[in-house]
């Protein structure tokens, strides 16, 4: 996972995972954005990976963070908008977005485009 913050309120993230990544370098930056304070919305055209299965360590890393930041992240994540051009597989990810919501504290919801994606976010943001 990568954060890019150059257009915040709108943060992106690439989720794909690299061999050798700094994982606490994205927590770094995701609490940098948590402590601006401000309202924002997560983005990204990139799926987690089916195949990927996280280690016990950052597992544990996770769940100790996000409980560190419970409320940051209900409070200032208004949602990540994950964009799927294919409709059956935004259909199946409906399910997954339950799971996600209970987990981070906040809605995961799909979008068709980049354009469509951008447009939820400004909508979101306005609402605040």
């Amino acid at each position: 996972m990568s954060i890019n913050s150059s257009h915040f309120p709108l943060v992106w993230m690439n989720l794909t995972q690299e061999p050798g990544h700094d994982h606490q370098q994205d927590f770094e930056e995701f609490e940098a954005n948590l402590r601006r304070g401000e309202p924002f919305v997560l983005l990204t055209d990139t799926a987690p990976a089916e195949d990927h299965e996280h280690s016990p360590e950052e597992k544990k890393r996770t769940a100790l963070w996000m409980k560190k930041h419970k409320v940051e992240l209900r409070k200032l994540v208004m949602a990540m908008i994950l964009i799927e051009p294919n409709a059956a597989k935004r259909l199946g990810f409906k399910a997954f977005a339950v799971v996600f919501a209970k987990f981070w504290g906040y809605p995961l919801l799909l979008a068709s485009s980049r354009e469509q994606a951008t447009e939820m976010a400004r909508e979101l943001l306005s609402m605040d």
